[in-house]
């Protein structure tokens, strides 16, 4: 039987069996719901004892919330849900945000996290050089290393794909020339062309001896890898970790999402940005219209960056020590490339006290002079970056803001256009992609700094997500990335504020979306 006629039947049978197993944990879920409202609504005296225990229960989580150090729009959004739902809604807090998982994996982060504090040659200390250089861009690379714990590099290639597409026939050539090991970490991974083009060739260099190893999200390949995938892969000489498995029972944990996208070849090569392995990715399937997606490739030194990222998070997720030098690639020969530019892969977690996202895009926005450029998929933020945003256009800075014409979730979209109108008061230009769907996550300003990365402007992306970036300074890329922002200016429709009118009805739906912004 030909090849491709067993691939499509066996595709077929894990669908299937994907459709039972995702049927099955929702079912699960949706009986748990329909057990507590049961008990709950009933009349008997222990259910009478329940509710009034559920209310004191909610007015001391209010009071704890309010007391706590958080963002203010989680603060209000909470309150305002266990007030509207005083029976649920203290417990539900308690479940979303006391997980004794969640602080078990903080710790392996919080004890591995220390192992990447300072670049791997101590003497290779860059920050002498960028204070020298750009005085005013030290600051944040300062923070980023010291405080976050993210080394700066120098002597690294970039090199900006404006498209999926090109990201992917690079990376296949690359994938083809690796040497020790291969590490992908993905938020969606989806058989199809790309996938099976990938994984053809990572079977390959497993068989070849090459150490190959993948993570991705179980919520993220919900619908689109079989639940025992992993499984799948580890035959083939793959190894295999599922961040965060979904499992069916109610917990806030699920909502700390691994969002990031990593490709790191024997820590010479790494790539990052907002493609994830699939096809739509690469436009070869089309379900928002055109896709627009970006990504970074890093050659030299900044490649070892994102490898400590992927295995920081590698080794929490398995809990096995690593020794991390048998990865380093230049111990031996030290790297043959020259740029006297200036990279810093960083990485974001919402298990520690640090917002890297968020404080990444502040000090861009912040120190922007001239103009700033941003790309980004959602456009709902917190009160901190919208008043940068604000300022920033009201000093005179010209700002641009692009957006999807093409939404892929409806009430996100509507959320997105609630904040146009006080945007393009303060003089920000919002632009919409009309031939799709914009997925780049990209700030760029003043032809000197950019950051390409996974960050959405959005609260579940800057606080409850991983995500991952790379901050550039001086880069030969940074010119690419202003060139592919003004090319897509021309394909897109320059939203004006009649285009903001909307009738009453609209109006109360995107306040109250607003209200629950934080939570989408």
């Amino acid at each position: 039987m030909p090849r491709k006629i067993l691939k499509t039947k066996h595709r077929q049978k894990w669908f299937y069996a994907l459709l039972r197993q995702r049927f099955a944990i929702i079912l699960l879920l949706a009986l748990q719901f329909s057990l507590l409202i049961t008990l709950l609504l009933s009349s008997s005296q222990a259910s009478q004892y329940i509710r009034m225990s559920l209310h004191v229960i909610s007015w001391i989580v209010c009071v704890w919330i309010i007391s706590k150090e958080e963002k203010q729009a989680y603060k209000v959004v909470w309150v305002f849900l266990i007030l509207l739902l005083p029976v649920f809604g203290g417990m539900f807090y308690l479940m979303f945000k006391s997980q004794t998982s969640k602080t078990r994996v903080s710790k392996y982060l919080q004890k591995h996290q220390l192992m990447t504090k300072l670049p791997h040659d101590q003497d290779k200390n860059r920050l002498p050089l960028l204070e020298q250089a750009h005085p005013d861009k030290a600051p944040l690379a300062r923070y980023l290393q010291n405080t976050a714990g993210f080394p700066l590099y120098t002597n690294t290639n970039t090199t900006f794909f404006p498209l999926g597409e090109f990201w992917y026939e690079d990376m296949i050539n690359e994938l083809k020339s690796a040497k020790k090991y291969i590490f992908l970490e993905y938020f969606i991974i989806e058989e199809g062309k790309f996938w099976d083009s990938v994984l053809d060739i990572l079977k390959q260099k497993a068989a070849e001896g090459v150490d190959v190893r993948i993570m991705y999200d179980d919520i993220g390949c919900f619908l689109t890898l079989p639940k025992k995938y992993n499984k799948h892969l580890e035959k083939m000489g793959i190894k295999c970790h599922v961040f965060n498995k979904f499992r069916p029972i109610i917990s806030g944990l699920q909502n700390n999402r691994d969002h990031r996208k990593i490709t790191a070849i024997d820590g010479k090569i790494a790539y990052t940005g907002g493609c994830n392995m699939a096809d739509e990715y690469i436009n070869q399937k089309q379900k928002y219209g055109h896709w627009k997606d970006c990504s970074l490739k890093l050659e030299g030194d900044g490649a070892w960056g994102l490898t400590l990222i992927f295995l920081q998070m590698w080794q929490a997720c398995s809990g096995q020590k690593e020794d991390w030098d048998t990865f380093y690639p230049y111990a031996q020969t030290p790297c043959d490339i020259y740029n006297p530019s200036f990279v810093q892969p960083y990485a974001d977690s919402p298990l520690d006290k640090y917002n890297v996202g968020e404080n990444v895009y502040i000090s861009i926005i912040q120190n922007a002079k001239k103009y700033l450029y941003i790309n980004t998929p959602y456009l709902i933020p917190d009160e901190n970056i919208f008043s940068a945003l604000l300022l920033c256009a009201q000093s005179g800075v010209d700002v641009k803001i692009i957006t999807p014409a093409v939404w892929d979730k409806k009430f996100v979209h509507i959320t997105t256009r609630s904040y146009y109108r006080d945007l393009i008061d303060a003089g920000i230009e919002i632009y919409e992609y009309s031939e799709g769907f914009n997925h780049s996550k990209t700030f760029l300003c003043d032809d000197e700094v950019a950051t390409v990365g996974t960050t959405n402007l959005d609260y579940r992306s800057l606080y409850l997500h991983f995500e991952c970036g790379v901050r550039l300074v001086g880069t030969e890329s940074i010119q690419s990335i202003k060139d592919d922002y003004l090319a897509t200016l021309d394909k897109c429709k320059r939203i004006t504020k009649e285009d903001c009118q909307a009738k009453l009805p609209l109006r109360i739906i995107q306040s109250i979306l607003r209200i629950f912004a934080p939570l989408m």
